[in-house]
Parts: C-alpha cells; sequence; structure tokens
C-alpha cells in the first residue's frame, strides 16, 4: 500500500476508536474484539519498509519502542475506560477524562519518537505507526473484554482510573 493509504487508514481507525469511545455502547465479549487489530498488525508487516535498510539497529530500536509504547497506551486506555452494567444487563463502557489524558499523552510521545527518528537520520514508515495503533487496539480490547467478564456487579459501576464515580444513571447519552 502507498504512504497515503496507510495514512488514511490511521486515520480513519484513529477517528472511528475515538468517536465510539466516548459514547456509551455495549461491550460483546464473546465477539472477537481481537480482529481488527489483527487485521490492522497483518496489514502493517506486509509493508516491505517497516525497517530502514541502512539503519537495522536504530529502526528495530524504535520499532520496539513504538510497539512497547501501544501496548501501554492501550493498557492505560482500557483501565481509564468506565465500564458497568446496564438495568438490561448488557455489560457498558465510555471512556473517561483520563482516557482522554491517556491519548494525549500517547500522541505526544510518539510524536516525540517520529522527532527521534528523524534526527538520527532513519527512513520512518506509517506502518510502525499502524503497528503501534495495532497493539493500542489489542490491549485496550483484551482490558475491556477481562474487566466486563470479571464485572459480576449488575448496576454498580467498575471501577476506573480518574472515575468520578457518577452513578449509570447519569451516563444516558
Amino acid at each position: 500500500m502507498s504512504g497515503l493509504v496507510n495514512a488514511l487508514v490511521i486515520v480513519a481507525v484513529v477517528g472511528t476508536a475515538i468517536a465510539r469511545q466516548f459514547r456509551a455502547h455495549a461491550i460483546d465479549t464473546d465477539r472477537r474484539w481481537w480482529l481488527p487489530p489483527a487485521v490492522l498488525a497483518v496489514v502493517a508487516l506486509r509493508e516491505p519498509g517497516i525497517l530502514d535498510a541502512h539503519h537495522r539497529v536504530e529502526s528495530a530500536a524504535l520499532l520496539a519502542t513504538e510497539l512497547l509504547l501501544g501496548l501501554a497506551i492501550g493498557a492505560g486506555w482500557g483501565w481509564t475506560t468506565r465500564i458497568w452494567t446496564a438495568p438490561d444487563g448488557a455489560v457498558r463502557s465510555r471512556s473517561t477524562k483520563a482516557s482522554v489524558a491517556v491519548w494525549g499523552l500517547g500522541i505526544a510521545l510518539r510524536a516525540g519518537l517520529f522527532l527521534l527518528g528523524s534526527a538520527l537520520g532513519l527512513r520512518q514508515d506509517s506502518s510502525t505507526l499502524m503497528l503501534g495503533l495495532a497493539g493500542t487496539l489489542l490491549v485496550r480490547g483484551g482490558v475491556l473484554a477481562w474487566r466486563a467478564q470479571s464485572s459480576g456487579t449488575a448496576g454498580r459501576p467498575a471501577p476506573a482510573y480518574g472515575d468520578d464515580k457518577r452513578s449509570a444513571c447519569k451516563e444516558r447519552v
């Protein structure tokens, strides 16, 4: 795929993910929540230029850092998301203000990684960002699925870091 197509895919995935997370929506733990991140990772790994041919070690270190950063952002996003059991029995989730802070910090750190790579003279491909994004979405989905399965308390919200502990009734959109 061309760089423009990769950029459009990244913008579409991030835009969709962010837009969905700030509305209350049901979590289906039986669904294949891991499939979209897996497809994104496969698309990223199919690109031949994921590592700079002239700076393999530095490029691999930058890729590993991007992956670790993506996993940390996904975990932070998953743990700052509020989940609760609705009166109909469905487990619902919604991102909190702390989730926005996690995203902002993640974007700033990714921009810093890009600037570091540029300063080192590395050729950077969008597939690295796509792979990091896949890791973010995979870990976030896993954390939410695990939290949803382990929250057996109907009507009581599961704790989330940064949550102001409002009742689920006030979360209607």
